[in-house]
C-alpha cells in the first residue's frame, strides 16, 4: 500500500575526493548488463512504495561503488563518495549497507550471479558447444560492460582476503558448471585451473590500458581450455 514518503535523496551534489575537491570524471557502467540505472526518483514527499524507494536507492549505490572502485580503486574512496555519486543521503546507505566493503561485496554478488545465469541460459549439450559457450559468454559479459569487469576482474582484489576469499568461491561455482558437462568428469581441481588461467589473461587485457577485443579470444581459448580439460593430467 502506498504511503506518503521521501525518497531520502540528498540531490545533485557533486563528486568529492576525501581533501573536498572535485573528483575526475569516471567512466559509467552499461545498464541493462550487470546493473539498471534506476529512473529519477521525485524529490520530496511521494506516494511511491517504500520497498520501491529502497531498491531503487540500492542500484545506485551499487553502480556507484561499481564505478568508483573501477575509476579510483579501493582506497580513494569511501561511504562519503558512493553517496555522493548515487546522490543519496548516509541514512539511505546505512538503511541497505553496514560499511562500504558490503556494499562492493554486494555489487560483486550480482556480476558474479549474471555470470552463472547467462552460462546456464547458453548451456549446450555437446561438449564443445559448453565449453565455447562458456568462454564466449564470460568474454562477452566483460566486454559488453567494461566499467564493472575492470572493477570485479582487476580491483577487487584489492579489498584483501574476504574478496579473495569470494574470488575463490565464484571461481569454484563456474568450475563445477564446467565439470557438470564435461563427459569424462574432469577433476574439479583441473576445472578450477583452466578458469583460473581464463580470468587471468581476461584480467590482464583489461588492465592493459587499450580497450582489449576479449571477444575475439573466444576461439583460442576455447581450443586451449577443450584440450586442457580432455587430457588434465
Amino acid at each position: 500500500m502506498p504511503d506518503r514518503t521521501t525518497s531520502g535523496d540528498a540531490g545533485p551534489e557533486r563528486d568529492r575526493t576525501p581533501s573536498g575537491k572535485a573528483a575526475p570524471a569516471l567512466d559509467r557502467i552499461a545498464s541493462g548488463v550487470i546493473f539498471t540505472v534506476p529512473a529519477a526518483l521525485p524529490r520530496g514527499r511521494h506516494e511511491l512504495p517504500r520497498e520501491r524507494v529502497v531498491a531503487a536507492q540500492r542500484e545506485k549505490m551499487l553502480i556507484a561503488a561499481t564505478e568508483l572502485l573501477a575509476g579510483v580503486g579501493h582506497r580513494a574512496f569511501g561511504v562519503r563518495e558512493i553517496c555522493a555519486r548515487a546522490s543519496v543521503s548516509r541514512a539511505a546507505f546505512y538503511e541497505c549497507f553496514a560499511d562500504k566493503d558490503a556494499c562492493v561485496y554486494a555489487a560483486y554478488d550480482r556480476f558474479i550471479a549474471v555470470f552463472l545465469d547467462r552460462l546456464a541460459a547458453g548451456a549446450g549439450d555437446d561438449w564443445g558447444d559448453v565449453v565455447g559457450g562458456f568462454v564466449t559468454a564470460y568474454l562477452h559479459v566483460l566486454t559488453s560492460d567494461r566499467v564493472a569487469a575492470r572493477a570485479f576482474q582487476v580491483e577487487m582484489d584489492a579489498l584483501g582476503r574476504p574478496a579473495r576469499q569470494r574470488r575463490r568461491e565464484a571461481i569454484r561455482q563456474l568450475a563445477e558448471f564446467v565439470r557438470a558437462a564435461h563427459p569424462g568428469n574432469a577433476p574439479l581441481s583441473a576445472c578450477v585451473g583452466a578458469i583460473c588461467a581464463l580470468r587471468q589473461i581476461a584480467s590482464d587485457a583489461l588492465d592493459s590500458g587499450d580497450p582489449p577485443d576479449l571477444v575475439s579470444l573466444a576461439p583460442e581459448l576455447t581450443a586451449w581450455l577443450t584440450r586442457t580439460l580432455d587430457d588434465p593430467n
